[in-house]
């Protein structure tokens, strides 16, 4: 199985250049701050995940790639390579999520990672995929108060139409962490609902999106996710403390983190900043194979 990451340096001066060009958005800091911690996932795969076959750097451009990555081990896709002309620059990660499985010489089983997941602990394949089919938690949920779950009610209801399936007042949505993606349903999803995926397509995230819980929601539909959880704890920055963040990454109990991202003080920040790279070091002191 393969491994795609998608990463976004907002610090980038181009990256900052265009964003003002194409959009009248603010940029929302916590969703575009680099923590610095990218390496730390990539040490995270060899040490626990040495089944990846390989792994996908997903990056709008040049400048988005980090200095240190090892090109001869990671492949580096740019938004142009997957997503057509008439859609870039993007600065959502929903579109960008679309065409994934556009990748060349992408595995059958691919796992997608967002940048702020970790695997802390030695994983297996079948923690992720058996017998050809994905191993995610599915639920259901029936309030969409706000943008994202809006989302995610879009993409269950456009997975339950391609099937020809009356929509139901709850809405499928997979558990947030590392996605295991099969290459061969999501080019039939998008084949079939094309014009309604195109449509959706936006340069910032807006309600009307879709997202690559629709691919997942798919699969299950048919019978190709095993309803089961992945190993995993959650973090929000905004109110874990230091302690607790940095005694989990050291003895981790769960096989994943993810550690999400939210409006901080500058203060907490930094604080927070110190104790990630420090704790990360300490579980992974030793360079990958992705880095120079």
């Amino acid at each position: 199985m393969d491994i795609v990451i998608t990463y976004v340096n907002g610090l980038d001066p181009e990256w900052q250049r265009l964003y003002e060009q194409y959009t009248s958005t603010p940029i929302l800091e916590k969703r575009f701050r680099d923590w610095g911690t990218l390496k730390y996932l990539f040490r995270g795969i060899q040490t626990n995940m040495p089944f990846i076959r390989k792994v996908h750097l997903v990056v709008s451009g040049m400048t988005q790639i980090p200095e240190w990555i090892n090109r001869q081990e990671v492949n580096v896709v740019l938004h142009s390579d997957i997503i057509p002309e008439e859609y870039l620059p993007t600065f959502n990660c929903n579109p960008i999520e679309m065409h994934l499985h556009r990748i060349k010489d992408l595995d059958e089983e691919f796992l997608y990672f967002n940048d702020d997941m970790f695997p802390v602990r030695h994983c297996q394949p079948t923690d992720f995929f058996r017998g050809g089919k994905g191993v995610i938690r599915m639920t259901r949920h029936l309030f969409a108060f706000d943008m994202f779950k809006k989302i995610c009610r879009n993409s269950s209801r456009v997975a339950h139409e391609a099937l020809g399936r009356k929509n139901s007042i709850f809405f499928l949505r997979p558990q947030h962490i590392c996605s295991p993606m099969l290459k061969s349903e999501c080019e039939e999803l998008y084949a079939k609902v094309e014009p309604m995926i195109k449509a959706s397509i936006s340069r910032v995230r807006t309600s009307d999106n879709l997202n690559q819980y629709m691919f997942i929601n798919y699969a299950y539909l048919k019978g190709k996710i095993i309803n089961e959880p992945i190993s995993k704890k959650h973090f929000s920055v905004g109110i874990v403390s230091a302690s607790k963040l940095h005694q989990f990454i050291v003895q981790p109990t769960h096989k994943m983190a993810c550690i999400n991202d939210v409006q901080l003080s500058e203060e907490r920040y930094v604080e927070l900043h110190k104790i990630l790279h420090d704790s990360f070091e300490e579980l992974f002191p030793q360079k990958s194979k992705f880095e120079i």
